[in-house]
């Protein structure tokens, strides 16, 4: 899906560019390809550090977009719930920690990266709205 133009951008009286979708669906992938198998190889782990910090930079991004375009819905709209609850989810998934266990960061960044996908999707849902 396109990203909203400058003009639409700035039509919808908004100052700042449209969040970066495909470089944010880029990190998803990383971890998330659907060429993956479950036995794959994990990112090294300094890399998967990275990766995470990323992750979460990118949702701190999006959450606010999203929550902004949801709010602008009628409060009975079920677009609006469904990224409403979604960004609840988010938020749940930021305060939570790894787990301590071998597997845990692992796990923890792939969490991060389903919850941002689907902030991806509502966006851009929304922003044709």
């Amino acid at each position: 899906m396109p990203q909203p133009t400058a003009a639409a951008t700035a039509e919808a009286g908004l100052t700042e560019a449209p969040p970066d979708l495909a470089t944010m669906r880029e990190a998803v992938d990383r971890l998330l390809d659907p060429e993956a198998v479950p036995e794959a190889l994990p990112p090294a782990p300094g890399a998967l550090e990275t990766l995470t910090i990323q992750l979460r930079g990118h949702l701190d991004l999006l959450m606010p977009e999203v929550e902004q375009a949801a709010l602008r819905l009628p409060k009975n709209d079920i677009p609006r719930y469904c990224a409403l609850a979604c960004l609840g989810e988010a938020r749940g998934k930021l305060r939570a920690e790894p787990s301590p266990t071998p597997h845990g960061p692992l796990a923890y960044a792939r969490r991060l990266a389903r919850v941002l996908n689907a902030l991806c999707d509502h966006y851009e849902q929304l922003s044709r709205r």
